[in-house]
C-alpha cells in the first residue's frame, strides 16, 4: 500500500471523529474470560469468530482459541487492543497534523490517566502537507500500538495489586494470566495491518487481519482448546467458576529484557507436535526518532491501589512522584511482581523473560 493511500485511510477515519464517532466515543468495553475450563469461559471455533465491530454487535464472538505457536489467545483482548490502537493512532495523527504538544486519555476499564507529550523537529511547520501527512500516518500507527500495549499492560499491573474494574468481583486471577499480554500485543498488530488495508472498511480489515494472524499461528478447533486447557487443570489453575478461579500460571513477559513477548504453550498438545512459540516484538517509542519526533508517556494512577505501586516505583519516600514513566518504572514494578508471584506459586509456574 502506498503512503498516499495510507494517508487517505487516516483522513477518512479522522472525518469519523478520531475513531470515536463510530461508537460515540472511545472504544467500548468487552467482557473477557479466562483460558480455563470453568463456567464463564467461551472456547471458540476459529471459523465462527464473527465480524469485528467497533460498535456493539451480537454477531461478534469473543472468547478463547488455542494456537500451536502462541498457545491460548483471548480474542476479546485482541479486539480491545485493536480498537484502542485505532483510536489512539487517529488521536495521535490529529495531534501531529496540528502540531499539538500532546494529549491525554483514559481506558474505560481503569481510572488512571495517560499523558502524552510530543516534541517536533525544527522543520515540522515548514513540511509540505502531503509529506507531513505521510510521516504523521507512519508515526501515528507506531505510537498507537505503543500506547495501546502499554495501557493494557498497566491494566494488568493494577489488577495484580487488587484493582477491580467491575466492582465487587475479584480480578486478581486474570492479572498476567498466561495468555493476556500476548493477546493484547496481537491486537496492536492486527490494527496496524488494518490501517494499511486500502480495500476494506476498518472493521472488516480488522476481521481479516485477526483471521490471518490466527491462521499464521496455527489456530485449532474449539475442542483442541478445551483439551489443552484440561491438560493443565490442577497444575496451572484450579476452580470451576469465573472470578473464583485460582490462577497459578502467569506470563510476566512484556518485552523488557529482549524486546519480545514470548507466548505460553501448553505442553504435549498432540495436534501441535513440535510446535515452537512465536515471539512478537513489542512497540517502543524509540522508533519515533526516525521521524524526528520525541514522545514521552506518563501515567497518573487514580485507583485506590496507587500508593502500593508508587511506593515500588519510587523507593525514596522523599522523592516520590505522582506519575509513572513506563520507560523508567515498569521494569522495577515488574521485578516486584515477579518476586511476589515466585513466592506464591513457585518459579516453575511463571514466565519472567
Amino acid at each position: 500500500m502506498s503512503l498516499r493511500l495510507l494517508a487517505l485511510n487516516f483522513l477518512s477515519l479522522l472525518l469519523l471523529g478520531a475513531g470515536g464517532c463510530r461508537s460515540g466515543g472511545a472504544p467500548r468495553p468487552r467482557l473477557g474470560c479466562y483460558p480455563t475450563t470453568t463456567i464463564g469461559t467461551r472456547f471458540l471455533n476459529p471459523e465462527h469468530l464473527g465480524p469485528h465491530r467497533y460498535k456493539f454487535s451480537p454477531v461478534e464472538k469473543n472468547g478463547i482459541v488455542y494456537t500451536c505457536n502462541a498457545g491460548h489467545v483471548d480474542v476479546t483482548h485482541v479486539r480491545i487492543a485493536a480498537d484502542w490502537t485505532e483510536y489512539l493512532a487517529i488521536k495521535s495523527f490529529k495531534c501531529f497534523m496540528q502540531a499539538d504538544d500532546g494529549f491525554s486519555f483514559r481506558l474505560n476499564a481503569d481510572r488512571s490517566r495517560y499523558y502524552v507529550r510530543i516534541g517536533y523537529p525544527d522543520n515540522w511547520a515548514e513540511l509540505p502537507k502531503e509529506i507531513k501527512e505521510r510521516v504523521a500516518c507512519e508515526a501515528a500507527i507506531k505510537l498507537g500500538q505503543y500506547l495501546a500495549f502499554t495501557a493494557t499492560t498497566w491494566h494488568e499491573i493494577m489488577t495484580w495489586f487488587g484493582y477491580k474494574c467491575v466492582g465487587v468481583f475479584p480480578e486478581y486471577p486474570s492479572a498476567f494470566s498466561w495468555e493476556d499480554s500476548f493477546s493484547n500485543l496481537l491486537g496492536t498488530y492486527v490494527a496496524a495491518q488494518a490501517f494499511y488495508d486500502s480495500y476494506h472498511k476498518f472493521d472488516e480489515a480488522i476481521t481479516l487481519a485477526i483471521e490471518r494472524e490466527l491462521k499464521n499461528l496455527a489456530v485449532q478447533p474449539a475442542q483442541t482448546a478445551k483439551e489443552a486447557t484440561a491438560k493443565v487443570r490442577g497444575k496451572w489453575f484450579s476452580g470451576h467458576i469465573l472470578f473464583l478461579v485460582s490462577m497459578k500460571k502467569r506470563n510476566f513477559d512484556i518485552g523488557i529484557d529482549d524486546g519480545y513477548v514470548t507466548p505460553t504453550l501448553v505442553p504435549s498438545v498432540c495436534q501441535c507436535t513440535g510446535a515452537i512459540a512465536k515471539p512478537y516484538p513489542v512497540p517502543t517509542l524509540d522508533c519515533l526518532s526516525q521521524f524526528g519526533l520525541l514522545v514521552k508517556l506518563e501515567i497518573e494512577p487514580r485507583e485506590m491501589e496507587k500508593k502500593k505501586v508508587l511506593k515500588i516505583a519510587y523507593p525514596n519516600a522523599k522523592r516520590r512522584g505522582k506519575r509513572i514513566e513506563p520507560a523508567i518504572h515498569f521494569a522495577r514494578i515488574m521485578n516486584h511482581i515477579k518476586k511476589d508471584a515466585a513466592e506464591k506459586y513457585g518459579e516453575d509456574l511463571i514466565l519472567i523473560n
